[in-house]
């Protein structure tokens, strides 16, 4: 009886290490594929109005050689994609998680840019939220502001 004990844990031991050892490699490749994606905005004006003369707007020319930028027609006829993506490797895993906490992810910059060059081009002016959104602090209020002055860069395009 022991011993069909001792098997069955060793068995169940051996199981559960090939499954960890199968999803790391399946984690491993879905963080290479995501750090490799580009992040891309739809803007509501023609190709030629996005990129005057070749030139990339100017939150996007602050990166220079750091990206790597693509511009094509919108499906639909609905305007524009502008797209970019880092040219250095990204971070991944624990070190990805530590350089968004640091605000050192290239990514972070890379939306920045393109969310004010949508805004820009749009609007003629890089919009901002209300300083400050409320006159009087409330404790949801607060989580607000912490979670706005947490986002560094992230959130949707």
């Amino acid at each position: 009886m022991k011993r069909a004990v001792l098997g069955a844990m060793m068995l169940g031991g051996i199981g559960l290490g090939v499954m960890r050892w199968l999803n790391s490699r399946q984690t491993k490749a879905r963080a290479e594929r995501e750090a490799s994606r580009w992040l891309m905005v739809t803007i509501n004006r023609r190709p030629d109005e996005v990129v005057p003369d070749g030139r990339l707007p100017e939150p996007l020319a602050r990166l220079g050689e750091t990206i790597e930028v693509q511009v094509r027609e919108a499906p639909g006829d609905r305007g524009t994609e502008l797209g970019a993506r880092p040219v250095t490797p990204v971070p991944t895993g624990v070190e990805e998680v530590m350089a968004r906490l640091a605000g050192e992810d290239p990514r972070q910059a890379v939306r920045t840019a393109l969310r004010e060059s949508k805004c820009l081009i749009e609007t003629g002016e890089v919009l901002r939220p209300d300083e400050p959104p409320t006159t009087r602090p409330t404790p949801t209020g607060r989580l607000v502001d912490l979670a706005s002055q947490r986002a560094g860069g992230e959130g949707r395009l």
